[in-house]
């Protein structure tokens, strides 16, 4: 009889591995991937990653081809005269990555790039309206202004509830002054306000502006101040708009006095006369100059003439009174 051979004995401690089965999770609402390995027997564990709403977006266009200077005139020359939409749709798309380009050039600026994207989406559609094909500028050049300042824009509107650089020297000393600051000092020179107008060519004022803009955060005007049971507020310190009591007894006072001197200068006027200004200046629907022209029998020119000489007569009245005639007709 043929021995038989001893089985193998399995080594000590050592267990069959079985194949690793791979388990995908579809991304929640919330925009999280999961991406996971089970074994058999084992519970699943996952470390979530955040959704990255730039990297989807350029995933999207990312297929989109780039134009040659003649594939981009030749499209913005269909558009300017057939008003061909699916020739701007190609500029736009084609142009996109640019868009993301300029976009994380302010990224220190602004923490959501997607919102400097869409603006510069926004640039990049007005530059296709605003695009002339025959000045010899490629589009991407041209878009490159419009996508750049929609973004500035955006940022200057958005970063503070106070607006910042309204003209052109304050949007160049936001975004310059910090780097120029730096340079000067590199340059073993103190960045102080002469040095900082001189190297960006603006007024030591309006460094000086924006320094103290910058320097100070926003307050909120119904922010309580001090004691918070006061309930004391920043509004509570601004002068009243109304006018106050003082105020309101000498504009009593002096529309009295003016009322008794304007009631003897027309007391001492010819009939004509006093009709006349009654009728255009005493009425709150005066007559026009026709119509008191027809009532007195004169002619429209007539009666203006007439007008012209009462109110000269009664400004002269009012400053022999030692009252300003023109703060009566004011």
């Amino acid at each position: 009889m043929a021995e038989k051979k001893p089985r193998r004995k399995k080594a000590a401690g050592r267990k069959a591995v079985k194949p690793v089965k791979s388990v995908e999770i579809l991304p929640s609402d919330e925009g999280l991937k999961k991406k996971t390995s089970v074994r058999k027997g084992s519970t699943v564990s996952s470390r979530p990653v955040r959704y990255d709403p730039i990297a989807a977006f350029y995933n999207d266009i990312r297929n989109y081809p780039v134009l040659s200077r003649e594939e981009e005139k030749a499209l913005a020359v269909r558009y300017l005269k057939e008003n061909d939409i699916d020739a701007a749709y190609s500029l736009v798309t084609s142009n996109l990555k640019l868009v993301i380009k300029i976009a994380m050039e302010y990224r220190r600026l602004w923490k959501e790039i997607i919102d400097l994207v869409q603006e510069g989406n926004v640039g990049l559609m007005h530059a296709v309206k605003k695009y002339d094909p025959y000045r010899g500028v490629r589009f991407s050049s041209y878009a490159a202004w419009w996508i750049r300042a929609y973004i500035i824009r955006y940022i200057m509107n958005n970063t503070r509830m106070v607006k910042l650089g309204t003209t052109q020297a304050q949007r160049t000393l936001y975004f310059q002054m910090g780097k120029e600051r730096e340079r000067l000092r590199k340059m073993g020179i103190e960045p102080d306000t002469k040095a900082l107008a001189k190297s960006l060519k603006v007024r030591e004022s309006e460094v000086e502006e924006m320094t103290q803009r910058l320097s100070g955060g926003d307050v909120s005007m119904d922010a309580v101040r001090g004691d918070a049971e006061s309930g004391f507020t920043m509004l509570d310190a601004l002068p009243s708009p109304e006018p106050g009591a003082d105020e309101i007894v000498a504009d009593v006072q002096a529309r009295t006095i003016y009322l008794e001197k304007l009631s003897e200068f027309v007391a001492a006027l010819t009939d004509r006369d006093r009709k006349i200004f009654t009728s255009r200046w005493m009425r709150d629907d005066p007559y026009t100059l026709q119509e008191i022209g027809d009532k007195l029998g004169i002619t429209r020119e007539r009666v203006r003439q007439l007008e012209a000489r009462i109110m000269k007569n009664l400004r002269a009245y009012l400053e022999k009174e030692g009252l300003q005639g023109a703060d009566f007709f004011n």
